[in-house]
């Protein structure tokens, strides 16, 4: 049986194996000879999982499915020259690591209860002769690293480390030594000498790991400390490259927002390595480490919804996932991932204060009870250890589950922004000359050019949980993503280059926010392309106002703005309603249309086209396969339905410009109500100098000042963001930006009577108050693209 998962997603099912309370082992204490036993007997227990009923489900299905597993490799194990399963050849680095996985899950069916081969000495055996002709074969000191590093310094040691500690009572000393040596070949000291290259965030964490287990493994005290210590410079945050950021961002690759994926990786093994090592001669005390349990809420929290983690922070991820043909296919997804991060996170309580942790089991235990689409502990990627973590918090009437929060987030130094309101949340994706439109690189997201672009995805509370899980990418237009403006240039797969991560020459992506609403602007500019475009985005109440301007491109071909491409999944007929008349439901179907004021797509939500647009729709079944955007999936076609919403710029625009407003959740009445309310939205500017939006019900008025001018109310005499909310209790907070980090002296002017400051930041210098305000800031080129706020009280 091919296996689809990628590298990194056998260490992700493998640290969610991690998932389970530090165990006092299966031996007495006398039994227990010194700190390394303990230590080993504590991963061992971390690995198996504890406190779980193998006989209830969900462990008893998934224990049988490991057994059904084991006997499957058993019965294609074939120990010969040039590899251990005919379809994993050992020239290939990452079938190395795919041998080594199997042997994983024949020794996890070897020492679990209840999986039919528990305690099989025959099992035990096999296990025994595979490792042997693995490190006969490919992995042993005298071969040399080839293919994909990742698999010679990560992937395969520490499977290899994992089965030998659950196997440990059956390995004669000698092989365990030429394991331990093997592991010391590709995984030295040196590797985690530097902080650079690849020994850097999730893959330094990676390396740690590894270290430590050959250190318990090999009694080796020098090791252990080396990996403790080695840990610290993942701590600290940073302000450029591999990271955490003060204002939440995740990066990884040095350009790529990562939370979901080498995030979810790097949290994974911290939480593994705190518990392990807590309590013993080399816990980690660094007091650093409060920052990565400070993530929780701060990185990791704003991405996850009901139970998945957001595309936008999941890299090359996205391209995972292989519909299951088995029980025990690979999920992938937005919400397989997000299972991960839940399992460790209730890992890294174990490691936190108190306080912390009850609190993360509440935000767990909500996650958990609202993921209807894909319901957690019916998840067959997770470990029974994870499954077991998960279970209790569940059942545990202590534990309160915490609601999703409303409010915004910006992550600047990751050009990523989430928006959440009650009933639903979204996330836009950027890209400037900081970030990468996409990144692509072992075969995987071959056509995710456009994903940086200004992608708008969104997810309501009780539906559309599965959008992006429903096998999305591999069918949906890749050149029409929602929320895009794009050319329709082809692009070659993989274009820009594997590892490439192309950015644009852009400085102005980011936004202002005040915690509740938000304004945000992209200069988009094409990939491999002359795209030029300016796009805001205003984060409201009910609704996201959407602007695209001075859209212009050279290419010679189409370029289109797309409001909408919503998959409606295997065989979807939701109801496309275009100004209180249904559109046809054929497949097939498309059609322009003029004068729309607005549209609905029923069970997902409303689209108003303030003043009425001409707008293009299609319904149509779209068919691709894995195997098209990453090379590892598999070849069998999928198919599913779309209904797209976009505005057609024509062949070589020249400053082009379009408006829409999206309510997630409305239905027709609301959508047709917002629509025939005019005064509702002031669209103050929408071209290559300035956006801006008026919103008087709420009190808004933003501006994104892509040059100095003068909009409504508003002024700048430089590039900037401008967010004012009048509170309607005789008060008003004005949140500036400089998106593009380099303004000293700017100068905003609200030309409305004020009072007095009420608050104000260090970076003001001055405030004039009177029949308008007008603030200065001296310096904003160290704040990151973070937001600063100034309360005053109106006169």
């Amino acid at each position: 049986m091919p296996l689809p998962w990628s590298r990194r997603s056998f260490l992700l099912a493998g640290m969610s194996a991690v998932g389970a309370a530090p165990s006092t082992g299966t031996a007495s204490a006398s039994a227990v000879a010194d700190e390394y036993d303990t230590l080993r007997l504590r991963w061992r227990g971390m690995l198996l999982g504890s406190g779980f009923d193998p006989a209830a489900e969900p462990f008893a299905g998934k224990l049988a499915l490991l057994g059904t597993q084991a006997a499957e490799h058993r019965a294609t194990m074939a120990a010969v020259s040039g590899s251990l399963w005919p379809d994993l050849p050992l020239t290939v680095s990452g079938s190395i690591t795919g041998s080594y996985a199997r042997l994983a899950t024949m020794a996890q069916a070897y020492a679990q209860p209840g999986t039919g081969l528990t305690g099989s000495a025959a099992l035990a055996a096999e296990i025994g002769t595979g490792l042997d002709h693995l490190y006969q074969q490919a992995y042993n000191p005298a071969k040399s690293q080839f293919g994909n590093w990742w698999d010679f310094q990560i992937g395969s040691p520490q499977l290899l480390l994992d089965i030998s500690v659950l196997l440990h009572d059956q390995l004669p000393a000698a092989r365990l030594a030429d394991h331990l040596a093997a592991v010391d070949r590709f995984v030295p000291d040196s590797s985690v000498a530097a902080y650079t290259g690849t020994s850097t965030g999730a893959n330094r964490v990676d390396l740690c790991r590894s270290l430590a287990l050959r250190g318990v493994l090999g009694r080796h005290a020098a090791k252990v400390a080396l990996a403790r210590d080695a840990l610290s410079p993942v701590f600290p945050l940073v302000t450029s490259g591999d990271g955490f950021y003060a204002d939440g961002s995740f990066v990884q690759h040095t350009y790529l927002s990562y939370t979901g994926s080498y995030g979810a990786v790097l949290l994974s093994g911290l939480a593994g390595l705190f518990s392990l090592l807590s309590g013993s001669t080399w816990a980690v005390t660094d007091p650093r480490r409060q920052l990565v349990l400070d993530s929780v809420e701060k990185s990791y929290a704003p991405f996850l919804f009901n139970g998945l983690m957001m595309d936008a922070v999941s890299g090359r991820s996205t391209s995972r996932g292989n519909p299951r043909s088995t029980p025990y296919g690979f999920q992938g997804g937005d919400h397989g991932r997000g299972h991960g991060v839940l399992a460790a996170v209730a890992l890294l309580g174990t490691a936190a204060s108190g306080t912390e942790n009850q609190r993360w089991r509440g935000l767990v235990k909500g996650w958990m009870q609202r993921d209807y689409y894909s319901p957690v502990l019916g998840d067959t990627d997770l470990s029974v250890a994870a499954l077991a973590r998960l279970k209790a918090v569940q059942d545990d009437n202590a534990v309160s589950a915490l609601a999703e929060p409303t409010g915004h987030r910006l992550f600047p130094s990751m050009d990523r922004a989430v928006h959440r309101r009650p009933g639903w949340a979204a996330s836009i994706s950027m890209a400037s000359k900081r970030m990468g439109l996409y990144e692509t690189g072992n075969g995987e997201n071959l056509r995710g050019w456009h994903a940086g672009a200004g992608m708008l995805q969104w997810w309501g509370d009780t539906y559309a949980n599965g959008q992006y899980t429903d096998a999305f990418w591999p069918t949906v237009d890749p050149y029409r993503l929602p929320g895009t403006t794009v050319t329709r240039k082809v692009l070659a797969d993989a274009e820009g280059g594997a590892w490439g991560l192309p950015r644009p020459d852009v400085s102005w992506v980011g936004g202002a926010t005040d915690g509740e609403f938000a304004a945000i602007g992209q200069f988009v500019r094409g990939l491999s392309s002359t795209l030029y475009a300016k796009k805001s985005w205003f984060c409201l109440a009910d609704s996201i106002v959407c602007l695209a301007g001075a859209v212009r491109s050279t290419d010679g071909t189409t370029v289109e703005t797309v409001v909408e491409n919503r998959n409606l999944g295997a065989a979807g007929t939701q109801a496309l309603t275009v100004n209180g008349a249904a559109q046809s439901t054929a497949l097939g179907w498309s059609a322009t249309l003029t004068g729309t004021g607005w549209a609905q797509i029923a069970g997902h939500g409303g689209y108003v086209f303030p003043g009425g647009a001409t707008v293009k729709a299609r319904r149509e079944a779209r068919t691709g396969s894995w195997h098209d955007i990453n090379t590892g999936g598999t070849t069998d076609p999928v198919t599913r339905r779309y209904v797209t919403l976009w505005f057609d710029h024509g062949v070589d625009p020249v400053d082009a410009a379009c408006a829409w407003i999206l309510m997630p959740g409305a239905g027709t009445a609301a959508t047709a109500a917002r629509a025939a309310d005019s005064g509702w939205l002031t669209v103050l500017a929408n071209d290559n100098d300035q956006q801006g939006v008026r919103v008087a019900s709420l009190g808004v008025t933003a501006v994104n000042f892509w040059f100095a001018g003068t909009v409504g109310t508003l002024a700048a005499d430089r590039p900037a963001c401008v967010l004012v909310r009048e509170h309607g209790d005789g008060t008003a907070t004005l949140c500036v930006c400089d998106p593009m980090r380099m303004q000293t002296g700017l100068t905003v002017t609200w030309n409305r009577p004020v009072a007095s400051v009420l608050s104000r930041p260090s970076t003001v210098s001055s405030a004039t108050t009177g029949s308008a305000l007008t603030l200065t800031f001296a310096d904003l080129t160290g704040q990151a693209g973070a937001t600063q706020r100034v309360r005053v009280a109106l006169a």
